[in-house]
């Protein structure tokens, strides 16, 4: 899911990092040997000062008797017909803040490409069957009585700027976000109460022990990521500005070489020469481009006329008026077989898109608000007239999760006299000159409605016509991405348009949205009663400011438990308990995303994988630079190809 930024950072030293990379040259950083600096020691020290969560043993002390796990009889992801080579061209909405994945401005939409599509861990959940494949580790074994999970890494391991990954490198990955130079509050808590040791055992065997034995403990442990130790050995107080334009090695197949930074316009990811993980069973098949190729292309519009010129290879059409209207079926390029289109049913937790609302606002702190502006989004219109029928309306935050998806909450539908009813409660009793609501102290019904969604402009007139129906009135704010970003990060917005990213996981998350360690600094007094000194915590998950003593103590629970079925009770309790606190509008589902690619974007024979989100998640794709040759030599002497309009439902939910 998408993670939020963590502190600010000084202007002045942002803008001479920028006037040192603006010509893609050096980061401008002091090396070691400059600064004199190495966190090694530091590093060592930590552990030692905690030798009850990090400890080192021998071989020899690896319990006897494990089943040891390779992932065997899990099929090929991808094509084994998949071409090497070639250049993929992308485009970036906005450029990159910073190429940090941790810190201040680091949630934006280019960390996917950085970390969520392109990074390895211990081991990944396979994207059609679920069960995990080796990704980094060669093998595992789940102690399930002592709540520990065994891995052994590949030695062949290498993050992308060539160096080992080592037992160290998931050793630092504690000290690094427990740290208070990297100052994330998020990850510290993750770290801090998911996990109780880490044991090294030898450079290439370790063993994680979690707090609880939950149902996917293995996922929790596999899911680990190693963190460069020599990458940061100058890791200090100036974190921020020390790494703000430097690619973080991962052990992925994409790096992000210093000249290959354009400020401001362009970025180039290039493949890992003889990248180290390219002919194993569960990679050969996949990211197989040499390079992708970002240009800045800052709206929908424009980003799909590239795309019409053969600028960009594939377009992700979003909304139903590019599907229908902007490239119809019987378009010439689609009809010559020039551009390919596919609808592919996917089957993976939901984004939840609707409407986040701030509840330390003013007025919107008032529950009878907040039910009168759900009762007044008209959701089944936007369904109908924007997106045609072809999605459906959203119910909750966490739909997707099978049992522990609470089946009995429903989204409540638009409803005047409702929406009235609600905010007559809460005050907003008469009706102004403009036919808004007001109170006896004369204040307007009225909050911004926030977003950085462009494309879905139409959607927002939808919802403000509508809401003035029953009162309210919605002032639209349409932010570019990083402004956006941060203004629902620090707290500033009243409502906001988005969607969280969800991963592949058996079950829904909640004390990262709900809990109130993420609206407050100490929000409750030791009686549960509100802290009057409280003050809101920003550059977290929680955007709605959602505080309720008695759910967070469902959620704790939720968190120590290991038992499956009091998890699903308790997951549709809370479930229940958000809807009941309002401060989220659930929006629209997304049964299948539509793709556009121009003819050389080759897929497989079913065209994607189960759990993808979006076309490009699991590169499967290849660029096929014959074809391409082959496409636009055919384009301008008037040569056709067969028509490509292709829907997948092979994973569609009957």
């Amino acid at each position: 899911m998408m993670l939020m930024s963590r502190t600010w950072r000084p202007l002045a030293l942002l803008t001479l990092t920028l006037g040192l990379v603006a010509c893609g040259g050096d980061s401008g950083a002091p090396s070691v040997e400059e600064t004199g600096r190495d966190i090694t020691v530091e590093a060592q020290a930590f552990y030692a000062a905690n030798p009850e969560k990090y400890a080192f043993k021998t071989p020899a002390d690896i319990p006897a008797g494990l089943v040891w796990e390779h992932g065997e009889g899990l099929s090929d992801i991808g094509s084994s017909e998949a071409k090497k080579g070639g250049t993929q061209y992308e485009y970036m909405p906005d450029f990159p803040a910073t190429l940090r994945v941790d810190g201040p401005d680091s949630n934006g939409e280019f960390r996917r490409w950085l970390l969520d599509y392109t990074s390895l861990t211990l081991a990944h959940r396979h994207p059609n069957e679920f069960d995990f494949y080796p990704a980094i580790a060669t093998e595992w074994a789940v102690d399930l009585p002592n709540k520990t999970v065994y891995a052994r890494i590949n030695p062949n391991a290498r993050f992308t700027d060539g160096e080992p990954i080592t037992a160290d490198d998931f050793l630092f990955t504690f000290f690094y976000y427990l740290s208070p130079y990297v100052n994330a509050p998020w990850y510290a808590n993750w770290y801090g109460t998911q996990y109780t040791n880490i044991t090294k055992y030898d450079d290439h065997t370790i063993s994680l022990t979690m707090a609880e034995a939950k149902p996917d403990m293995d996922a929790l442990a596999l899911g680990f990521p190693p963190t460069a130790e020599h990458f940061y050995k100058d890791l200090g107080p100036d974190f921020t500005e020390r790494y703000q334009w430097r690619f973080v090695p991962t052990a992925g197949a994409y790096e992000i070489k210093p000249e290959n930074v354009r400020m401001g316009t362009n970025i180039v990811m290039t493949h890992v020469e003889n990248w180290w993980a390219q002919d194993l069973k569960f990679f050969r098949n996949r990211y197989n481009m040499d390079r992708i190729n970002f240009n800045v292309i800052r709206d929908t519009a424009n980003q799909f006329e590239a795309f019409r010129r053969g600028d960009l290879d594939q377009f992700k059409i979003r909304t139903a008026d590019y599907w229908y209207e902007r490239l119809p079926n019987d378009d010439p390029d689609v009809q010559a077989g020039y551009i390919e289109k596919a609808q592919f049913y996917n089957d993976l937790p939901r984004a939840p898109w609707g409407l986040w609302i701030n509840s330390a606002r003013p007025h919107l702190d008032n529950v009878e608000v907040r039910l009168g502006i759900q009762y007044a989004s008209n959701w089944d219109l936007v369904l109908e007239r924007y997106f045609r029928g072809d999605f459906t309306r959203l119910n909750s935050a966490e739909q997707g999760y099978g049992e522990f998806t609470n089946p009995d909450v429903k989204a409540r539908e638009f409803d005047i006299a409702k929406a009235r009813e609600h905010f007559a409660k809460a005050g907003f009793d008469r009706s102004g000159p403009d036919g808004i609501l007001m109170n006896a102290e004369g204040e307007r019904l009225a909050f911004t409605l926030s977003t950085h969604y462009e494309r879905y402009r139409d959607i927002f007139s939808i919802l403000k016509e509508e809401a003035i129906k029953a009162g309210l009135e919605l002032r639209l704010e349409m932010l570019d991405v990083a402004a956006g970003s941060r203004k629902v990060h620090e707290k500033q917005h009243d409502i906001y348009f988005i969607a969280l990213n969800y991963g592949i996981e058996m079950y829904p998350r909640y004390w990262d949205t709900y809990h109130s360690d993420n609206a407050y600094d100490d929000a409750f007094l030791d009686d549960g009663s509100v802290n009057p000194a409280r003050k809101i915590k920003v550059q977290t998950n929680n955007m709605e400011e959602l505080a309720d003593f008695r759910m967070d103590q469902k959620i704790d629970r939720y968190v120590a438990a290991s038992d499956k079925e009091e998890m699903i009770t308790l997951a549709h309790e809370l479930t229940q308990m958000h809807h009941d606190y309002a401060s989220f509008v659930p929006g629209f589902v997304e049964p299948f995303y539509w793709h556009a690619s121009w003819r050389w974007v080759r897929w497989p024979d079913d065209f994607n994988v189960k759990y993808s989100s979006y076309a490009e998640d699991a590169f499967v794709h290849w660029i096929d630079e014959d074809m391409k040759a082959e496409t636009l030599a055919a384009r301008r002497s008037g040569q056709t190809f067969e028509p490509q309009i292709n829907v997948y439902d092979q994973y569609k939910k009957q």
